[in-house]
């Protein structure tokens, strides 16, 4: 169908990566052009030899989960003739240990805060149904074996 593209570039920078001692901050390039900075969670390498101002794989992870239901939900809503205003959410990840004590994203809970202009507000049993349509549709959460789960009072 297509490809995404992602340059992921790493120099080292001393003289101790045998030691372990070196830094993990690198940079993440897309197809569109768009370098930012990304380094190891310092939940899992403390500075300095990560970048606590960097994104790390694991949120990214968290965000592309909810940046792809936010859309497909967007994309959803304006079929069934919701005019959508403004959604933000505040996604969390947690990470846990697998069968095999690896740890990985096991969890990801979306809390969308949605503000729907024009008269038409859905029902709660219509927006439960828009999000697990969000979720059925939306290719990243397609993608993982992370449990999604949404939280979304209907405010």
């Amino acid at each position: 169908m297509s490809q995404h593209t992602a340059s992921i570039s790493w120099k080292n920078s001393g003289t101790e990566f045998m030691q372990g001692r070196f830094s993990r901050a690198h940079t993440w390039t897309f197809d569109g052009g768009l370098t930012v900075p990304a380094s190891a969670s310092p939940s899992v390498v403390r500075p300095p030899l990560s970048d606590p101002a960097a994104i790390d794989p694991e949120e990214a992870l968290v965000a592309s989960i909810s940046s792809c239901h936010m859309l497909t939900f967007l994309h959803l809503a304006r079929k069934a003739g919701l005019q959508v205003d403004n959604y933000d959410d505040a996604a969390v990840g947690e990470m846990t240990k697998n069968a095999s004590g690896v740890f990985f994203i096991s969890k990801v809970t979306l809390n969308p805060k949605i503000v729907y202009g024009g008269e038409r507000r859905p029902s709660p049993a219509e927006l439960a149904q828009l999000h697990h349509d969000a979720h059925e549709q939306c290719f990243i959460a397609q993608s993982v074996k992370t449990e999604i789960t949404i939280n979304d009072s209907g405010v």
